[in-house]
């Protein structure tokens, strides 16, 4: 069995707002092995974020605030730590690329100097040394000349530049654990090819596990081990991406792997129609105000009356693929007509 590095159980997320109590992650649970990819899908809204910034104790309170669960790091409850020890630990042993760089890079510190803090501060490392450490990681990320791109600051690196200078700001203490927050969003698909290839290649020549939160589904089927499907702050699918995306057993998964463009030549009008864009209907639901019973029956051709009335349980419908769905059988024979 593969060493596991994160071990998430019943995580419990919170925002106290004036439109009331909202359940941003509402009872997670996952773990990871070192060297592996797990990716966290869904639409906007459905909790993966939040997830995220829980494992780094980076949720803001007030409003927000971590209620239940634990995340053990190699045995360590990360919830339950002081923020001295948290800070210790965040960016050093679990580290997190975020969505956006230019709102994550200081706009007036050089991107040497940002890396290079990192390293001061966790391995108590000289600057020179640290400096070192910075080229080094520029030249591994694939940022071309790195002693000069060092001396610059984030607006004058493309964006590709940068989402790769906070990959090598994330791993410059070779954490055991790094969080891509939607890595690719802002590029285009060629520097995301690139991008999810140094993930990749830093994945197998440091060991370091992965957990990749995004809405494409291409990028999960091209880079990751297991997927977790959530919606409305729920885990609702989980398995191998293989076995999830060959036969979904929730109708949410089946409605994302649906709307997913398909190319190739259209000889009828049969096939044009079966080629067509198929959404979701309807909305994810107010976090703040929850349908009782399953969150997705609202939006689910295959809600009956015990869907609107009791929360299905988490368990395996296939070898290897667990789901919360009353109706999981019905999946694949309602998808081939």
């Amino acid at each position: 069995m593969s060493e596991l590095v994160l071990e998430v159980e019943d995580l419990q997320t919170v925002f106290y707002t004036r439109a009331g109590l909202v359940k941003a992650v509402d009872g997670v649970s996952f773990s990871l092995s070192r060297g592996e990819t797990l990716a966290i899908v869904g639409e906007s809204g459905c909790g993966k974020s939040v997830t995220a910034l829980s494992l780094m104790r980076l949720v803001a309170d007030p409003p927000g605030r971590i209620v239940g669960g634990s995340v053990r790091l190699a045995g360590v409850d990360l919830v339950k730590v002081d923020e001295a020890t948290m800070r210790r630990i965040r960016g050093n042993r679990i580290a997190m690329i975020f969505q956006e760089p230019m709102t994550s890079l200081n706009p007036v510190m050089t991107i040497g100097r940002q890396i290079s803090e990192a390293v001061i501060l966790h391995r108590q490392q000289s600057r020179a040394a640290a400096l070192e450490r910075t080229i080094q990681m520029l030249d591994v990320v694939g940022i071309p000349e790195p002693q000069q791109r060092a001396k610059e600051f984030p607006h004058q690196l493309s964006g590709g530049m940068r989402q790769r200078a906070m990959i090598a700001m994330a791993l410059a203490c070779n954490p055991e654990v790094l969080i891509a927050d939607e890595p690719t969003s802002a590029l285009d698909v060629t520097i995301q090819a690139q991008i999810l290839e140094v993930i990749a290649r830093l994945r197998r020549e440091f060991g370091t596990a992965v957990i990749l939160i995004t809405h494409d589904l291409g990028i999960v089927a091209e880079t990751a081990e297991r997927v977790i499907v959530m919606y409305a702050g729920r885990k609702v699918e989980e398995g191998s991406v293989e076995r999830v995306f060959a036969d979904p057993q929730h109708p949410y998964t089946r409605g994302l792997i649906n709307s997913i463009p398909r190319l190739g030549l259209i000889r009828n009008r049969a096939e044009e129609s079966s080629r067509r864009l198929q959404e979701i209907p309807g909305m994810v639901p107010a976090l703040s105000n929850l349908p009782p019973g399953c969150t997705f029956a609202p939006r689910c051709t295959l809600a009956s009356e015990i869907c609107r009335r009791e929360v299905p349980p988490f368990e395996q419908k296939i070898p290897g693929v667990f789901a919360a769905c009353w109706h999981a059988g019905r999946v694949a024979a309602v998808a081939n007509g």
